[in-house]
Formats: structure tokens, sequence, C-alpha cells
């Protein structure tokens, strides 16, 4: 089988912007490591190869002659090269790769990330039935995010492809737009799964002697809660514990706002740049913390430090008023870390048993549900033990078994048939 994945984001640092990218990653290399063919079409880095092997995985990097004037990254620019993704891609797609395939009349799976790559999933449908070869070729488009939705046209959307998305949260914000979405949830790729070392746990926690350390990672938006955040903090401060919140957004203004909120309600706010991309780099950071309540984070944190950080921090705050999946709280449980979450897109998460949910932005909630869980030690075992048996049901390897191939196989019907002694040989066995 051949499987495209049709994304702006993708492995690239050019390329990342946030959960879609982790997304991709993922899905592709585990795609790889079953076995099947993998094309991941993107609008990648200019300055790298159009075409790249890398190892197993087909790399397509599409729109460079756009991006080389648009620097900043994946989304500068974004509607010329929504423009040339849609126009140019489909047509190259269709003659220069599936045509071996549709020959051979083998299986086809092509996936569409987001609302940038529908007019791209149009095309090629059309294509398709212009040759007669639609039937042999499966097309899914996925949402992560309710982002764009008022410009798709989503009659035409469902009579092109299967429509999936991430979450039943997601789902039933989709019944509004008139869609009944399948759900295909994300996954974890193998390495975040590996626990930081015992030793460098033990030196992060020697930074902080008498400090409740609280981590939080999201974009600087009203929705991730950061005001709420912030405020809790302020209240914790005021009750006379020692809290200290190592805060990492993006490049949004409304970061400025809320860091300007922190230092009117009394907190003492740093900026800090890690110097190294492993644990030392965390750890320089915390020299002379002791004056520092926020800590903002103004570099990339690489997912071995971020993975020492979840698991060492007394809790993460990943709550969100709108999360249509919830993958930094999956990634903190992965590394039996404390996750905070919210009540949106988290289909992973029982409250108590392998995570703290919180209901509202009130920050007394949050301290009460934390300080129950911090006053019996057995019971936080407990939960982050929990936490790492139910994150280890969403690595990626197992959700393709389990969800992805069963519901692809239903669509494809007989076609799918020559795939199961290949998938059984490479699958891990989901348990």
């Amino acid at each position: 089988m051949q499987c495209h994945l049709l994304s702006f984001e993708g492995p690239d640092a050019y390329a990342e912007a946030g959960g879609l990218a982790s997304r991709i990653k993922g899905l592709s290399s585990a795609l790889v490591q079953a076995g099947f063919e993998t094309h991941l079409w993107f609008v990648g880095d200019p300055q790298l190869p159009g075409y790249e092997n890398r190892a197993g995985l087909h790399l397509h990097r599409w729109c460079q002659w756009i991006s080389q004037y648009h620097p900043v990254g994946v989304y500068d620019g974004e509607e010329g090269k929504r423009i040339d993704y849609a126009s140019s891609l489909p047509p190259y797609l269709f003659t220069r790769v599936l045509g071996n395939a549709l020959i051979k009349e083998e299986p086809v799976l092509v996936m569409a990330e987001e609302w940038h790559t529908v007019d791209a999933i149009l095309h090629l449908d059309w294509l398709l039935r212009q040759r007669g070869l639609r039937d042999q070729t499966t097309l899914l488009w996925n949402a992560n995010n309710t982002f764009g939705f008022e410009r798709i046209d989503w009659e035409r959307l469902s009579k092109a492809a299967v429509i999936t998305t991430v979450s039943r949260y997601m789902k039933g914000l989709m019944h509004h737009w008139g869609v009944d979405a399948t759900v295909i949830s994300n996954g974890l790729p193998d390495d975040a799964f590996l626990l930081p070392e015992e030793e460098a746990l033990r030196k992060l926690r020697e930074k902080l002697p008498g400090r409740t350390l609280i981590a939080k990672m999201a974009r600087w938006d009203s929705a991730k809660r950061w005001l709420a955040a912030i405020r809790a903090v302020a209240v914790m401060k005021s009750d006379g514990w020692r809290p200290l919140l190592i805060a990492r957004g993006g490049t949004e203004p409304y970061g400025n706002e809320i860091l300007r909120t922190a230092a009117t309600l009394g907190l003492r706010v740093r900026e800090r740049a890690l110097f190294s991309a492993d644990e030392r780099g965390i750890l320089s950071i915390l020299d002379n913390a002791d004056e520092v309540d926020v800590l903002n984070l103004l570099t990339p944190v690489e997912p071995k430090v971020r993975g020492l950080l979840f698991a060492g921090a007394d809790a993460v705050l990943a709550n969100s008023s709108h999360e249509p999946f919830g993958l930094v709280g999956l990634e903190t449980m992965a590394v039996r870390g404390v996750a905070c979450i919210g009540n949106t897109g988290e289909d992973y998460a029982i409250p108590g048993y392998n995570a703290i949910v919180m209901e509202s932005d009130d920050p007394r909630e949050f301290i009460r549900l934390y300080a129950a869980l911090r006053a019996s030690p057995a019971r936080e075992r407990a939960l982050k033990n929990a936490a790492r048996r139910t994150a280890q049901q969403y690595a990626w390897m197992k959700i393709i078994r389990r969800v992805l191939l069963p519901k692809f196989s239903v669509l494809a019907g007989e076609q799918f048939t020559p795939l199961k002694n290949t998938a059984s040989r490479r699958l891990a066995p989901a348990v």
C-alpha cells in the first residue's frame, strides 16, 4: 500500500508550528515502521532538497519557490502557498507517484490535514474520477482544530473524502457544521515514552528546594488559559506556597500581555534562554531562581528536555477552554507526570485516576485538586503509574493497528486484504 500524507506542517524546523507537526512526524514514522510505502507532502524548508528519502520516509517539500520569499516559517505567506499547493501538487502526485500503484491495482491511502489542504484533496478527487481510478484510492481529510472551518465547502468535501477528526469533542463541534466525522485519535512516537534519567531528575529537584514547580507549554492564546495559570501562581504565593512557573509560549503578542499581568499581580518575572539543547540547559536556567516566580523560556525545548521537565514538575498545566486533543497532557502522562488538563478533547483522561481534570479557570479549583493529591503520596504514585499505562495505549503503532487500519479496511473493502500479512508481521500487539 502507498500512504500519502498531505500537510502544511512537517519535520523541518521551518515547518514546525504546533501540534500538527508532532502528529505528522509521529504518524509518518510509524507508517514506515509498519512497512508501508509512506510519502509526506509538506511546506518544507526552502534551503533543503525538494525530495529526500529519510530512513524510508519519502519527503516532498512543496511551495519552496514561495517559501524562499517568506523565511519566517510555514504559515508566512500561507495564502499563496495554499493556492500553489492545491493547484500544482495533485497533478504531480497523480501522474508521477500514484501511477504504478494504480496500474497494479494496489490500494492507496491519502490522508490530508487541516483546512489548507481541502482544495488539494478536492483537486485530487477530480483527477482520479476523470481517469476512472477513484475507487482504487481512499481519501481521508482530517481536522485537528476548527481553524478555517468557515472557508470549507463541507458538502463538496464530504463527497470527495472521508472526513475524520482527533477526538469525540471535535466530532461534536463538527456536528454544528453538518458533518459526521470519524474519530481517529492522535498518538505518541516511541521516544515520548523514554523516562528521564534519575540523576537528571534529582539535580532538577535539588535546584528548587521547597519550591512547587509548575510547567506550562502552549501557544500564547487566551484559549490556553494562561491567565488562569498566572492567577493560580499568584494565589499560591499569597497562600504561603513557593511556586515557580516555567512557561514556554510562542511568538504571539498575547504573551506580553500575560507577562505584564503577572507583574501586576506581584509575581517576579524573568526571561531566560536555554544555552544547551540537553538537560544542562534547563538546569542552568534554574540557578538563582529563588527570587523568581515566573520563568519565561525564550528558546524551543527539545523533546528529551521537555520530558525531563514534565516528569520533574509537581504539575503540568495543560488545560484549555478549547483543546481538540491535548497532546501536551498525553506527553506528560507518558513520562509519569501529573497532567492537569481541561474537559474538552482529552478523551484519554479519567479524573483522579490518571490526571487532574479541571472544569473551570478558577485558580482555586487547581489548588484544591493539586493539594489533595499532594497530601497523599500513595495516591499520587498510583495516578502517575496509571497515567503512563494510559499513554502507552496511545502509541502511534497501537493507534495504527487498533484504529486506523480497521477503519481503512472497512472503507477500502476487498482492496485491503493483501495487507493483512504485512501488518501482522510488523505491528506490535495491541494490549
